[in-house]
């Protein structure tokens, strides 16, 4: 069966989707965009995800494409018509097609907004055999990271550099201050010297992860303490514990930075139980998952 997408305003084939060489997503890379976790036919965190884009629309001073009731169903019927209840589902909203120009256009353009969804393995069911390698890198991505822009020149090359050396992901450090920010695609945590589980702090320098948040209230939830807190590469190299999150990581063991094993190298018992938490939270029988 073909792959059904959602092209402004219209569900095409997406073999034959097209959009306008004028469009300023591919123009400039003036865009937003979403990823959304599909679980048993169900959207994981599906409010935490919208709210996210509409934020990042008012900080680029862009418009929703429609309300968020009919973006819902948009994103539901792509679903629907491509027969996928496990998956990824992707969505970018543009500035539109206009004359190439670096300032914004001048008359009424309406937004662009296309939407796919794939098929993705299932939840792993152990997380032993989910744990993954990491390496460390500068940080050299734009001021305003809390945007979730298309811009990701940046992180691909990242990306690419911890594939190149047999890793999931690349972890960024400010190089001038040395601490940590996130991962290339994830935010990044560890359970430092002290037992201590810490992530860093929101502020411009990060992405407001959906899947962060959503963790962070199981673990209130829990009664598991934890701080939103920077840490140092070096503070990061001596934890116990390391682990990523998103909307595909879900809660990701890391066993080996830069080569190193973190703690003695195998998934530490505080990462086992966030794991079993936050797979009860994607199946929906823990917490207040949307």
């Amino acid at each position: 069966m073909s792959r059904i997408a959602y092209v402004n305003g219209r569900y095409v084939d997406q073999r034959l989707a097209e959009v306008n060489i004028e469009d300023r997503g591919y123009q400039f890379g003036d865009g937003i965009y979403e990823v959304v976790h599909l679980y048993a036919g169900r959207f994981v965190d599906e409010d935490l995800h919208l709210a996210r884009l509409e934020r990042s629309l008012a900080e680029m001073r862009l418009p929703m494409p429609m309300s968020r009731a009919a973006l819902r169903h948009v994103l539901a019927e792509v679903a629907r018509r491509n027969r996928v209840s496990e998956g990824l589902l992707y969505m970018q909203v543009t500035r539109g097609v206009a004359r190439r120009d670096h300032a914004f256009p001048s008359g009424a353009v309406p937004p662009a907004l296309v939407v796919t969804v794939k098929r993705i393995p299932p939840y792993p069911a152990s997380v032993d055999r989910w744990g993954a390698k990491a390496i460390t890198l500068p940080d050299q991505r734009w001021a305003r990271r809390d945007i979730k822009t298309i811009n990701l020149l940046p992180n691909c090359l990242a990306r690419q550099a911890a594939r190149e050396q047999g890793a999931a992901e690349a972890i960024l450090y400010d190089a001038a201050t040395g601490l940590v920010t996130e991962g290339a695609a994830t935010t990044f945590w560890i359970v430092d010297a002290a037992g201590v589980i810490r992530t860093r702090h929101l502020d411009h320098v990060i992405l407001p992860g959906c899947t962060r948040a959503a963790l962070l209230a199981e673990m209130q939830a829990a009664g598991m303490e934890f701080e939103d807190r920077p840490f140092t590469l070096e503070e990061a190299r001596a934890a116990r514990e390391a682990f990523l999150t998103s909307a595909t990581s879900f809660v990701k063991p890391i066993v080996a930075l830069d080569g190193v094993p973190v703690g003695d190298g195998t998934v530490g018992p505080v990462v086992r139980r966030l794991f079993e938490i936050f797979a009860r939270h994607v199946k929906g029988s823990l917490g207040n998952a949307a």
